[in-house]
């Protein structure tokens, strides 16, 4: 069959398009579970096992359709997860191996897979263990009663380390060879956590509503669902890194507003926005409408561009106001960062480290309090990713949120030990730059609640520098909470709630040290000035339930 070039064209541009689309967690198929109460699931490296806690028995079933091989019975009365340690079966129980009510006793069982043979029981490490997972020398549980992953042996169940759990009711766990898997009935999503300190690295929605059992084959992911009945294959990794959910169009004007409480003059006032251009969260729909038209367009020190405004001789009792509408489509984002694919700091362009690793004076990154704070915080470490990561998980122990007004250095707010979203940016910023790591931030005006409101507090984050990913959102004071999947939330990820105005390394002679707009003003004497700015927020269609 012969095919026009433009035909020819479309295919390969959907072939494109459909693979730009693939993520870590991504459903490659799925086909019906061997009954309706399955809770756990493994992998004996050619099939899939899967106990069901009604019919108490283990299916040993084909990976290919779900095809029922075989059964055995469960060695108790309610199991639950299962693993596989390369030639037995593992199963926890958590009624103690009876079919009591509200005795719940945790025991693992050693299980000869060829019959149901039951070759040793040893007390589970909790009483309520849900999943069940083999790294080669121990056994990893989930306890859903205390929100805990714990490594246990199973010689005897005794505890070798307990984890906090990424969320609020883990129920699956599964080792890939380097992290754990965790899988949330509250959230619906599935974590790859750091066995070592439970840091949440990538973050993903689960397929279906209930996620129960999650396994992982050598290369990807399998998850049985409680509540749909079925059986899941996922993507564990691809080539994507970037994600964008949650679609958002918004009519968003900008509102600067001068008023001459007089009695003098103001006798010249320079009003700066920041210019919103696309970026991984956002496109810019229509090109900023600006009331009254801007006098021109000025370049700062880092290329960053604002519309510049001018005013003269404002008279007291008059007001001047700076108007920009602009229409833009906001999404959700989330990066996929795999902690061995980040590049070293050697790999990180020139003109990046050239320009974001200047210290200023809201940075003074070279005082002995940022420079201790450095050291224990980052130690030896050399990976770009860790390094960001570890100095994020330092501030949370040793700050909280508070605007206290004004925004202060980062060796003050430091020692302070509070600051605002600004102020935990800049210690943010002076810490990774004192580390090697490129380091800048970002302003936006923020969605409060409904589509529909007004912003007059805005927010402001970090982007560090990550070689073979680019540029990616930390936000300190966002993430700033004892739950790892609140952290991972924060790290690598952007709600739709924002729209980026503007960027800067610090210090700009446009926008000074401030973000979304700036001013600078010359009045005669005794002359009493007020400025004032917001954002207003529209859904374009406001028909739509969003």
């Amino acid at each position: 069959m012969k095919y026009s070039k433009q035909i020819l064209l479309l295919l390969l541009l959907t072939s494109i398009s459909f693979l730009s689309f693939s993520y870590p967690g991504e459903e490659i198929r799925s086909f019906e579970a061997p009954g309706n109460f399955c809770t756990g699931i493994t992998f004996d490296g050619e099939h899939l096992w899967i106990a069901d806690r009604k019919e108490a028995k283990l299916f040993c079933i084909n990976p290919q359709n779900g095809e029922i091989i075989r059964s055995i019975p469960a060695p108790g009365y309610w199991p639950m997860g299962l693993a596989w340690d390369g030639k037995y079966l593992w199963n926890v129980d958590v009624k103690g191996g009876l079919p009591l009510s509200e005795n719940y006793d945790g025991k693992a069982y050693k299980i000869d897979p060829k019959d149901g043979t039951v070759l040793k029981t040893i007390p589970a490490p909790t009483s309520s263990p849900y999943g069940l997972t083999w790294d080669g020398k121990y056994l990893w549980c989930t306890d859903n009663g205390k929100n805990e992953l714990i490594q246990f042996s199973p010689e005897d169940g005794t505890t070798i380390r307990s984890l906090k759990a990424p969320g609020h009711n883990p129920q699956g766990i599964t080792w890939d060879g380097s992290y754990l898997w965790v899988s949330d009935r509250r959230h619906d999503e599935l974590y790859m956590v750091h066995p070592g300190n439970a840091e949440v690295l990538i973050l993903t929605d689960s397929p279906g509503p209930y996620a129960r059992g999650v396994c992982f084959d050598n290369e990807n992911l399998w998850v049985v669902d409680y509540q749909t009945d079925k059986i899941y294959q996922l993507k564990a990794k691809d080539e994507q890194k970037i994600r964008k959910t949650n679609e958002h169009k918004s009519l968003v004007t900008f509102n600067h507003r001068i008023t001459n409480f007089g009695p003098g003059k103001v006798l010249t006032a320079d009003v700066y926005f920041g210019i919103p251009l696309d970026r991984p969260n956002q496109k810019i729909n229509t090109r900023p409408a600006y009331s009254p038209g801007p006098g021109g367009f000025v370049n700062d020190k880092w290329g960053f561009e604002t519309a510049h405004f001018h005013y003269q001789n404002i008279e007291a009792g008059e007001q001047k106001n700076t108007e920009m509408k602009v229409e833009a489509t906001t999404w959700d984002i989330r990066y996929f960062i795999f902690p061995d694919e980040v590049g070293s700091l050697d790999e990180i362009p020139q003109d990046i480290s050239g320009k974001f690793l200047e210290n200023h004076e809201k940075y003074q990154y070279d005082h002995p309090l940022i420079q201790k704070a450095v050291k224990e915080a980052v130690g030896s470490e050399k990976n770009p990713y860790w390094i960001a990561r570890k100095i994020y998980n330092y501030l949370m122990p040793r700050m909280y949120y508070e605007m206290t007004g004004g925004w202060n250095t980062a060796p003050t707010v430091l020692e302070r030990g509070n600051g605002s979203c600004s102020e935990y940016t800049f210690v943010y910023i002076a810490m990774c730059r004192a580390a090697g790591l490129p380091a800048r931030y970002v302003g936006s005006v923020v969605i409060r609640g409904d589509y529909a409101s007004l912003d007059d507090v805005y927010h402001r984050w970090v982007e560090v520098y990550l070689p073979n990913y680019g540029w990616v959102p930390v936000d300190p004071s966002g993430g700033d909470s004892e739950s790892p999947r609140h952290r991972a939330n924060y790290f690598g990820a952007l709600a739709n709630r924002f729209l980026i105005t503007t960027e800067s390394g610090g210090g700009s002679e446009t926008m000074t040290w401030t973000y979304n707009s700036n001013e600078f003003y010359t009045t005669e004497p005794k002359t009493n000035v007020c400025v004032d700015h917001f954002a207003e927020w529209e859904p374009v269609d406001k028909n739509k339930a969003y």
